[in-house]
């Protein structure tokens, strides 16, 4: 199982609790369904030192050939396009094998 761990730092306008509520809930009906998805996982910060994001993103795959897929289907481009990106200043992602 591969974890795909986003953080985003919002655009100022959007960086307030009500911003990142917003696209929280966004993330979780919108990319529950995509090709190759198999668990979201949404956070917002828990603390101060926390807000150095604004919010997490955590995709679960099968494989790094499922995030391949994932990141060229034209539902997940259409999706970022007109839901995150617009109010994204920052974004870091990485990718772990998850030990179980």
């Amino acid at each position: 199982m591969i974890e795909r761990h986003h953080y985003f730092k919002l655009k100022a306008e959007f960086a307030n609790p009500a911003g990142r509520r917003e696209l929280a809930a966004k993330l979780a009906a919108g990319l529950p369904g995509l090709p190759g998805v198999e668990q979201v996982v949404v956070g917002l910060p828990a603390d101060d030192e926390a807000l150095v994001w604004d919010v997490s993103l955590r995709l679960d795959f099968a494989s790094l050939e499922a995030i391949a897929a994932y990141r060229e289907a034209p539902a997940h481009r259409e999706f970022v396009a007109a839901e995150v990106a617009p109010k994204i200043e920052i974004k870091k992602v990485w990718n772990f094998t998850r030990v179980e």
